[in-house]
């Protein structure tokens, strides 16, 4: 491609400042060095971390910088040494890196891959500590080592999937977060068995892929709990088999829930990404039994 090994210049959504309105720009986006892929984004989801590290809460979050990390794309160039991807591969951003090598990857209890951590912690790469990313002259910061908010973008090579040309990427470019987030919950962390009774706090994104992960596992009650009643004909597609709107009941949702299910649930989810729900999420559990699954992380609320 002739953009290859040059700077590109595209429209990106800048954040220049916490809880001020994101700013169409033009930016130029340098091409990729060793290690790194540069990635032309197609479709992009909006997450409920990049509303939380805009709002200025989030302890890491960097200003300026390029939010969105909830995507799909094709391959436009790659940098040295990069031999998984090539240029035209339709490929999936992930937030989290998966170089096989640390001891986090090998252990087979957590992706938490530790390789490129300490540089998308702070939005840069980790070749040169530098952001790929300038307007006139002026660094932006990566966001999540994905940055989606653009129409180019850089990412390591561990931070990247490569997916099969004919997936629909407006439809795949949300298993860059909400969706698996919600099936690895349920079938990685808690380990759902068959005629298990699942409690699910919260039916956005998240909250609908731990009822098709609870389906999936054969769970024989698919409990959801949401404020917007209009969310649960869209639930049950997802295999949520009954509804429960805490705006219904005078009695707390615990009580109810413990009624409904003779003591309690076996699993509950939160994916809310609220304290006082959590603690609801214990209080439902069958005593001596349940077990609590936390879809922590992004995409965690019920209006996502």
């Amino acid at each position: 491609m002739a953009t290859q090994g040059q700077v590109i210049t595209c429209r990106a959504a800048v954040a220049w400042e916490a809880n001020k309105p994101l700013v169409i720009e033009e930016v130029q986006v340098a091409p990729p060095q060793a290690g790194e892929v540069r990635v032309k984004i197609l479709f992009t989801a909006l997450c409920h971390t990049d509303a939380y590290t805009w709002s200025g809460k989030d302890p890491e979050g960097l200003f300026p910088c390029i939010l969105g990390h909830e995507a799909a794309g094709i391959v436009e160039s790659v940098g040295e040494g990069v031999t998984e991807v090539q240029p035209g591969d339709h490929v999936i951003p992930c937030y989290q890196a998966e170089c096989r090598e640390c001891k986090f990857c090998k252990s087979g209890k957590t992706n938490l891959c530790g390789k490129v951590r300490a540089a998308t912690g702070v939005g840069v790469m980790m070749n040169d500590r530098k952001s790929r990313f300038s307007i006139n002259g002026k660094p932006i910061y990566h966001f999540m080592g994905t940055s989606t908010f653009s129409q180019y973008t850089v990412v390591h090579d561990v931070s990247v999937a490569k997916i099969d040309p004919k997936a629909p990427l407006e439809k795949v470019c949300l298993l860059g977060c909400g969706v698996p987030t919600g099936l690895g919950a349920v079938w990685n962390t808690a380990k759902v068995e068959a005629g298990s009774i699942v409690a699910i706090f919260g039916l956005g994104t998240v909250g609908l892929a731990v009822a098709e992960g609870a389906k999936a596992a054969s769970a024989s009650r698919i409990i959801g709990i949401d404020i917007d009643s209009n969310k649960f004909d869209r639930a049950k597609d997802f295999g949520v088999t009954e509804f429960v709107n805490p705006k219904d009941h005078d009695k707390p949702i615990q009580q109810v829930l413990v009624d409904l299910t003779d003591g309690g649930v076996d699993y509950s989810f939160e994916c809310i990404g609220n304290v006082s729900v959590m603690r609801v999420c214990f209080g439902v559990l069958s005593q001596g039994l349940g077990n609590l699954g936390y879809c922590g992380g992004c995409s965690i609320w019920p209006g996502n």
